[in-house]
């Protein structure tokens, strides 16, 4: 069982940055990662994937303002520049043993807790 640890939410200005991280309780190599947000009554959708051999994929609502970064060992990190209020939501991350990684929700078996992220304008 992997255990997956975000930290690194909280409040920010429109315009401002904010750096997330997720610990794994194991070495993610062969695993595909990724961060997932839920807005409120809404479903989890993708905001970045990063697999195996280092490709990163980015949502369209993100791509230039978030970058995807991990250690190869095991931690994960998004960097999050010029947010919006439109980003405001609770942040997952999440993994799955797998070569194949995409933004999809349904193929991650093992989640984090979440973290909150708020734009205000």
């Amino acid at each position: 069982q992997v255990h997956l640890v975000e930290s690194g939410g909280g409040s920010v200005q429109a315009g401002g940055s904010l750096r997330l991280s997720c610990e794994a309780s194991e070495h993610m190599g062969r695993f595909c990662m990724a961060w997932f947000r839920q807005f409120p009554g809404k479903e989890r959708e993708g905001v970045a994937s990063f697999s195996q051999n280092g490709i990163t994929n980015y949502a369209d609502a993100v791509d230039g303002r978030f970058t995807i970064s991990g250690d190869n060992a095991r931690n994960l990190y998004l960097e999050m520049h010029n947010l919006r209020p439109a980003d405001t939501a609770m942040y997952y991350c999440a993994a799955v043993r797998s070569w194949a990684c995409s933004l999809v929700p349904k193929p991650f078996n093992y989640w984090g807790q979440g973290t909150q992220v708020t734009v205000s304008t």
